[in-house]
């Protein structure tokens, strides 16, 4: 079969059907999460979203915001 005949989804398709022949469901699965490109630029997202903040300011954010639900 040559590829260059196959549409993109029949490209998936097959793709898919080869990860579950070989890999099972669970295994072809967690492949896929793997390789998912997702869309966007993060690093632009980031550094828009999050400035110049770091792992320490995020954590006792993260702190503060926990023990006020467990105040409720």
């Amino acid at each position: 079969m040559k590829s260059a005949k196959l549409t993109d989804a029949e490209i998936r398709r097959l793709g898919w059907e080869a990860l579950v022949e070989r890999l099972g469901i669970a295994g072809a699965l967690r492949f896929s999460l793997q390789t998912e490109r997702g869309a966007g630029d993060y690093t632009a997202w980031r550094h828009t979203t999050m400035g110049s903040l770091t792992v320490d300011d995020l954590v006792r954010r993260m702190r503060k915001t926990t023990s006020k639900r467990i105040k409720r």
